[in-house]
Parts: structure tokens; C-alpha cells; sequence
């Protein structure tokens, strides 16, 4: 009895020590503690099945990267490196649909032509990789007659679209610049808020999947979805940025963790690098959406250091987040043994602004060259016009603003935000016209450009008709060659 009695003592005055430990490294979190969040594990605690497959249905995913140029390099390769992902955890090729220009791995500035990296010791993540829709079959056009499995409407490419049934998951992955209330994309137009919600809200009504997940890389990239993305659709959304701020380039030269000493531009981004890497170092049978967020929102933010990092938003249906990630990434039988949530993954990593890795790649690519060379002189001429045309678009919009509501208001009124939960905009319409009216006078917006949305938003939020803007437009930009800079011009940075 009293050797009984000692064993149990014993046991409960461990697990009792356990506890305590557990509490104490876990002291910063404002949630409760949930057992799978923990590396330590109680004796008690019973494992769930990792073999035991939930799913119905099939799981299928759309891969975006939205950009073209080599100074854009880690948008595809973050698109690359999360179809292999995808694929080690069982996602068929089939069922796999993948967007991306395809100019980087054989561009003439790769140090390693056909190789693409996601990490600075990464492998390739490029063989392999379905060339679905590439070049100019990279569109909104296609994205959304892929979405919904329409595939008399989809010009180009492979032809593959989402064909997903009732019980079927879908995981969207959108890798890109952004701004308020746009997505980019290599070709025209860009992706509007309201025509991809009105997508998935067709995909939704034709009963063509059982839930969706979709991850966004890009600027502002939480206003695709702030005050216009329903709950009762089954989609459960998270965004690399809220509706006001930056996301961030990683990995880049000159930076910690920096690639190898052959790269120019920045490999990867750090909210899209933060999901997949957690991903490939934990069992996604058993981690859920909701710890993956946690875990990356942490990453994303910088640990907290927001002037180098970004808040990490999610939308629509968050009941979704105690799903295991599996259900729609897939599980690599490599991490079987890999604890399901074992806390933040690496340190503070050394960013740039997604808008300014263009300048970073163009000025590392000028400081390489030979002295006085003529393609040294090309690189100079192309920063210089790269930032006279941002000056460019950053005055022709204080003069917009100047004309239409007067010297004293004109700035405060185009800068104005919305309060969280209410659209960038009214009328979605009115956006795009007055963004051509704008473009069509003073030349194109460019990635760079696509901050100031929130300006267009605001004119049409305040009742202003095209014909004002027509006007405005031209006495801001009057004398300005609209065909003098244009993104084909960008040479390597196209």
C-alpha cells in the first residue's frame, strides 16, 4: 500500500511540476493554454490519431504569384515553394493550379538558371512546377474562370480550373504588391475586392466546395477583404497585412538572413516564408489553422516591431481555424514525428518594403557592375526614371486632391481611413473609372502607384463625378508625357 501510495504521489507531484513549467514559459500568452501549443506533455494526455483522415472530398488549391521581373523574384518563388509543399503532402498535380509569369528562373541575371530558391539554404523549388497559366495568360480573367471551374472562359494556358465538388477544400495562396482595395497582377487589370468576392460568392452559390482557406501576401492586403467579406460563405481568409499598411520583402542582400553573396534581390516575403516554413517543421495532422496563425502572426509582426513588421489579419468564417491544417495543405508523413505547435519559429529577421525592393535589387545590380560601364550607366538611368516617376505620381495626386477639394483639405481628405469593418469604398465602379481617368493622364500607376487607391476610394466616398476628375486630372498632370515611362520600359525590372 504505502509503495502504491508513493507511486501515485510521485506521478501527480510531477505532473503537478509539469504544469507549473508549463505556465511559467507560457506567461506572455493572452489565450488560454491548450495542451497541443506546448512542447511539454502531460503523462495523462492522449495523442490524437495522426493516421486517422478526417477529410471528405478532395483538396485542391490555387497558387498566385502576381508579379513579373526579376526584382520581383520572391513572389514566384514563394508561389514555387508552396506548390512543392503542397505536393509533399499528397495534393495531387491534377489539383493543383499554378499562376506565375515564369521569368525568373531562366532570367539572365539567376546566378543558378533553372533553379529557384524560397530560403537563403534552400533548394530548388522550381522543378517540377506545372506552368498552368504563365506570361500573358496571367490574369484576373483566368483566375476567376479557374476559381469557378469555368473553363469555356479561360483563354490560354493549360485549361485546368478548380472542377471541386460539394465535399471538396480549396486553398487559395496570393503571393504580390497590393494596394488598398487591389491586388496586382502582370497583365491588366488588376484583381478588385469586390470582383473576388463576388467570385467566391458564385464559386459559394454553385455549391463547388465544402470550405476554402486563402493566404494573401501583399500590401494593404487586409483591405481586399475589411467590411466586404461575408461570414456565411465557409471561407476562412488570412492576410499577411491589414487594410493600412506595408507587407514585407525578407531574405534580401545585405540583410539578415542574407541569400548567398550571388543574389541581388530579396528571395522570399516575410508573412508567406513564416507560414510555410511552420508548415514543414510541425505535423499538420494535428496543428490547427488557428495555431498557425498564431505562430505566424508573431513572425510576421516582427516579434512585435512593427516598423519592420505588419499585424496579420484574418476574415470571414473563423470557426474554420480549429480545423487541422492538413485538411488543406496536406501532411508529409517527413514530420510525423514533428510536435504539432512547438512555438515561434526563428528570430527577428532584417526586411524591406515590398514597394522598395524594386530600388534595393535596381541599386544592387548597379553597385555590381564595372565602373563607368554602359550598362551601368542603363541601371542609373533606370533608378533615376524609377523615382522621378514616383515623385510623379506622389505630386500629381497631391494636385488632384489640391483641385478637386481645395489646398487646406485636398490631402486629409484623400489620406482619410475609413473606420475597420467599413469597405474602402461605396461604389467599386467608381474606383476603376477614376483610376483610368488618372492613368489616362498622367501615366501608370506601377506597383508603386497602387498605394494610392485609398485617394481613389476617397474621390468617389465624396460624391466627386468624372468629369471633375477628367478635369483635375489634366491640370495636374498637364505637360506630362503619359507614354514617357511605362512598366515595359523598366528593363530588368519589367
Amino acid at each position: 500500500m504505502d509503495v502504491h501510495f508513493s507511486f501515485l504521489f510521485s506521478n501527480k507531484f510531477i505532473t503537478l511540476l509539469l504544469i507549473v513549467f508549463s505556465q511559467f514559459i507560457d506567461c506572455n500568452r493572452a489565450a488560454r493554454l491548450d495542451w497541443w501549443d506546448s512542447a511539454i506533455r502531460l503523462p495523462s494526455e492522449k495523442d490524437e490519431p495522426v493516421y486517422v483522415d478526417q477529410e471528405i472530398g478532395t483538396r485542391w488549391a490555387v497558387l498566385v504569384a502576381g508579379s513579373s521581373g526579376y526584382g520581383n523574384y520572391r513572389h514566384q518563388a514563394d508561389v514555387c515553394h508552396a506548390y512543392q509543399l503542397l505536393r509533399k503532402g499528397g495534393l495531387k498535380e491534377e489539383n493543383i493550379v499554378v499562376f506565375m509569369y515564369d521569368d525568373i528562373a531562366m532570367h539572365e541575371l539567376n546566378p543558378r538558371p533553372g533553379v529557384i530558391i524560397n530560403h537563403p539554404q534552400g533548394d530548388d523549388v522550381y522543378a517540377g512546377v506545372p506552368k498552368d497559366y504563365t506570361g500573358a495568360n496571367v490574369t484576373t480573367e483566368n483566375l476567376y474562370a479557374v476559381l469557378l471551374g469555368d473553363t469555356k472562359k479561360v483563354k490560354g494556358g493549360s485549361g485546368k480550373v478548380v472542377n471541386s465538388k460539394p465535399d471538396d477544400r480549396i486553398f487559395i495562396y496570393y503571393s504580390d504588391h497590393g494596394g488598398p482595395g487591389v491586388l496586382g497582377m502582370p497583365n491588366m487589370p488588376y484583381l478588385y475586392a469586390m470582383d473576388f468576392i463576388e467570385a467566391l460568392k458564385k464559386k459559394h452559390a454553385s455549391k463547388g466546395y465544402r470550405e476554402m482557406v486563402i493566404y494573401v501576401e501583399a500590401c494593404e492586403s487586409g483591405s481586399i477583404f475589411e467590411g466586404v467579406m461575408p461570414k456565411d460563405l465557409n471561407i476562412y481568409v488570412t492576410t499577411a497585412s491589414n487594410a493600412q499598411e506595408n507587407s514585407w520583402g525578407t531574405y534580401c542582400p545585405g540583410m539578415e538572413p542574407s541569400p548567398p553573396p550571388e543574389y541581388i534581390t530579396c528571395l522570399g516575403d516575410l508573412y508567406s516564408v513564416a507560414w510555410m516554413e511552420d508548415s514543414e517543421t510541425h505535423n499538420l495532422k494535428r496543428e490547427t489553422i488557428n495555431q498557425q496563425f498564431q505562430s505566424v502572426k508573431k513572425r510576421t509582426s516582427n516579434f512585435n516591431n512593427y516598423n519592420d513588421g505588419s499585424h496579420v489579419m484574418e476574415y470571414g468564417n473563423t470557426s474554420i481555424t480549429s480545423e487541422k491544417l492538413y485538411l488543406y495543405q496536406g501532411f508529409d508523413p517527413a514530420t510525423v514525428n514533428f510536435p504539432p505547435h512547438n512555438g515561434l519559429l526563428g528570430a527577428r529577421m532584417e526586411v524591406v518594403n515590398q514597394r522598395d525592393a524594386e530600388l534595393l535589387f535596381l541599386w544592387k545590380m548597379y553597385k555590381q557592375l564595372e565602373n563607368s560601364s554602359d550598362k551601368k550607366r542603363q541601371i542609373l538611368g533606370q533608378i533615376t526614371e524609377t523615382t522621378r516617376h514616383r515623385t510623379h505620381l506622389d505630386r500629381s495626386m497631391e494636385l488632384v486632391g489640391t483641385f478637386l477639394f481645395g489646398p487646406s483639405t485636398g490631402s486629409s481628405i484623400l489620406n482619410s481611413v475609413r473606420a475597420p469593418g467599413i469597405p474602402l469604398v461605396d461604389d467599386w465602379g467608381c474606383l476603376k473609372s477614376m483610376v483610368r481617368v488618372f492613368e489616362t493622364h498622367c501615366g501608370s500607376l506601377t506597383q508603386y502607384g497602387m498605394k494610392h487607391m485609398r485617394a481613389f476610394a476617397n474621390i468617389c466616398n465624396n460624391g466627386v463625378s468624372q468629369a471633375a476628375m477628367e478635369e483635375a486630372c489634366m491640370a495636374a498632370c498637364s505637360g506630362h508625357d503619359v507614354g514617357q515611362w511605362h512598366p515595359s520600359n523598366k528593363g530588368y525590372s519589367a
